[in-house]
């Protein structure tokens, strides 16, 4: 668009309407991606250990994949919530790229509000889930790992996920009515 000669970009909404969560809750996804990241740096070192020990001895790390495996659930869980209070979700913003902060919130906390009740019943389902692993004794293959000892981490993150789901939802409600 041009006004007076001078080219103005356009204001586009390409990323989520910011909310205001609790500082806390900011920080506690914090450290929860803080240990998703450290998680896929452990993996990452043993990942390339196994590699080299494959390489130079012919034996890797017995059961790195399943080590991975299990990583890779704990470090995903553990960026879900970090992901949820930056607004880093997919955005599909074609329609609305145009319109108003308001009706953008309101969109907003419809699909927070669907994935506060998404999250809510896969935290049920997971508690269970684990419940029933430690009762049979499911194990990993290889090293026999109890595969219920990852929910340890896994729980608390889904929590801290519902969680940040029902304070961005809030947040939106805000926006909509300020």
């Amino acid at each position: 668009m041009t006004k007076g000669g001078i080219v103005e970009a356009e204001t586009l909404t390409e990323h989520a309407q910011r909310v205001a969560v609790p500082g806390w809750l900011t920080a506690l996804c914090r450290l929860f991606a803080g240990i998703g990241g450290l998680t896929l740096l452990v993996m990452m070192l043993m990942t390339v250990t196994s590699v080299i020990l494959r390489g130079v001895v012919g034996k890797p790390i017995p059961g790195d994949f399943e080590l991975v495996e299990v990583g890779s659930a704990i470090a995903i869980f553990c960026f879900l919530p970090w992901c949820q209070v930056n607004g880093g979700n997919v955005l599909v913003d074609f329609f609305t790229q145009r319109s108003g902060p308001r009706l953008n919130h309101i969109l907003e906390a419809f699909g927070d509000l669907i994935y506060l009740l998404i999250t809510g019943l896969l935290l049920w389902r997971l508690t269970h889930g684990a419940l029933e692993m430690r009762q049979y004794g499911e194990q990993t293959m290889v090293l026999r790992l109890p595969i219920w000892a990852s929910f340890f981490v896994i729980l608390p993150a889904m929590a801290l996920l519902v969680a940040t789901c029902a304070a961005t939802f809030w947040g939106h409600i805000k926006g909509v009515l300020a």
